[in-house]
């Protein structure tokens, strides 16, 4: 046996293997990308409603989806790791708070979708959502019927309560008796 039907029994031996792992790999690769991509457009289609649950799953995500190793993906790292301190300040007033949040929120949409192929500008990131003002108005009465709820229960605020349409009967007016169909039950009810 020569070396060229050696070689020629192990590629034909070894290309399915070959085959799979690189198949393998591709798959891998493309799960890898629509995590990043999934990521993204999620953070996209929420960013009108910051504090929905499925915009915050997302944000969460961030590190376990984007690798410090790619120049790109370390961008949105960077930037992910600004807004996530800015999240936590409670020392701003809360107008500058926000706009500063909108702003950083801009930069880590920017800079993540570059690191997936989009090429959206900062404007179109900023001013390209449809939040109609009912939703802002039904999230608004719903934290407020939250808050007063909750102060109610824990006895910070009382429930103011009246009495409408009672008037003291006139002098020498007899009390409402009642009919003879209504003592008829209460008298069943008293027997059972």
């Amino acid at each position: 046996m020569t070396l060229t039907d050696v070689l020629m029994v192990l590629s034909t031996a070894l290309s399915p293997l070959i085959a799979v792992q690189v198949t393998r790999w591709l798959d891998d690769l493309n799960e890898e990308r629509g995590r990043k991509l999934q990521v993204f457009k999620i953070l996209m289609a929420t960013r009108a409603y910051s504090v929905s649950p499925q915009h915050v799953e997302a944000l969460n995500r961030i590190d376990l989806e984007f690798s410090p190793k790619r120049p790109a993906e370390k961008a949105v790292l960077d930037v992910w790791q600004q807004y996530l301190d800015h999240l936590g300040q409670t020392k701003m007033e809360a107008q500058a708070w926000n706009i500063r949040r909108v702003d950083l929120l801009v930069e880590l949409l920017h800079a993540m979708g570059k690191a997936v192929g989009y090429d959206f500008n900062k404007t179109q990131i900023k001013n390209g959502t449809y939040s109609p003002t009912a939703h802002g108005r039904l999230e608004s009465e719903q934290e407020r019927l939250r808050t007063l709820t909750l102060e109610l229960l824990e006895g910070k605020r009382l429930l103011p309560t009246f009495v409408a349409n009672l008037n003291p009967l006139p002098e020498g007016a007899a009390s409402v008796k009642p009919t003879e169909g209504s003592q008829q039950a209460a008298t069943k009810r008293a027997e059972s």
